[in-house]
């Protein structure tokens, strides 16, 4: 019927997380080529082949492209690691385990291309959101920006949030993607993921959307956030 709203599904995590790998992928090769390759692999190995095969099977039957069978033997041994997590703790994991070779070997420049594929992953995600509100005849604005976002939060996140004149400000006293990274000691490698991925899913949802994130669950205990609609 015309003008009837659409019911806009959130995307899965295993959704989620085979786009990040397929990103991660991208970004590590264009920059090291096969040896990148070779890094992303002993990371999947550390991270689990079973665990990744399993996110890959659910994110394709749910209509996803990407790049994890590259990296799997057509028949993968062995058992999930993992399967008793949540999806939010299995993405961290894998981005922490993908991440950790190439930092350890190229220091700041291997955090500036793992960085850069979270940008390009935030940014599609971001036209998405866009694309999302659009089906249903909304505006880009900031007010509409949470309303359709893709990601489901569950109850495992904890947040406030506060709707403000062009600005919506939120505070995640917990968040299980960076409790994750701290429960492991991988900090080091999911600060890099946190720090870029609001201000790339907001700038791609609309380019005058910015994001100021000033503290972080990895750092301060929590994040806080203001999305803010610039002119």
């Amino acid at each position: 019927m015309a003008g009837e709203k659409l019911m806009m599904k959130a995307l899965s995590m295993d959704v989620i997380t085979a786009k990040m790998f397929t990103e991660l992928h991208l970004s590590i090769t264009e920059q090291y080529g096969e040896y990148g390759r070779e890094l992303i692999q002993k990371g999947l190995e550390a991270f689990g082949l079973k665990d990744a095969e399993a996110m890959a099977k659910k994110a394709t039957a749910e209509g996803e492209n990407h790049t994890f069978f590259e990296y799997l033997p057509s028949i993968v041994e062995g058992e999930e690691k993992f399967a008793d997590l949540t999806t939010f703790a299995r993405f961290s994991k894998m981005f922490a385990q993908i991440a950790k070779p190439v930092v350890d070997e190229f220091g700041e420049a291997g955090e500036q291309v793992i960085m850069r594929a979270v940008e390009r992953f935030g940014h599609k995600r971001g036209q998405g959101i866009a694309q999302r509100a659009r089906t249903n005849g909304l505006e880009n604005s900031v007010d509409n920006y949470l309303t359709n976002y893709d990601m489901g939060r569950s109850d495992l996140f904890e947040i406030e949030t506060v709707y403000k004149e062009n600005e919506v400000e939120q505070t995640f006293t917990h968040c299980p993607l960076g409790q994750q990274w701290a429960d492991d000691g991988m900090g080091k490698y999911g600060i890099l993921y946190c720090k870029v991925i609001d201000p790339s899913i907001a700038k791609g949802y609309n380019k005058n959307l910015e994001v100021v994130h000033d503290q972080f669950v990895l750092r301060e205990g929590q994040c806080h956030f203001q999305f803010q609609m610039k002119e």
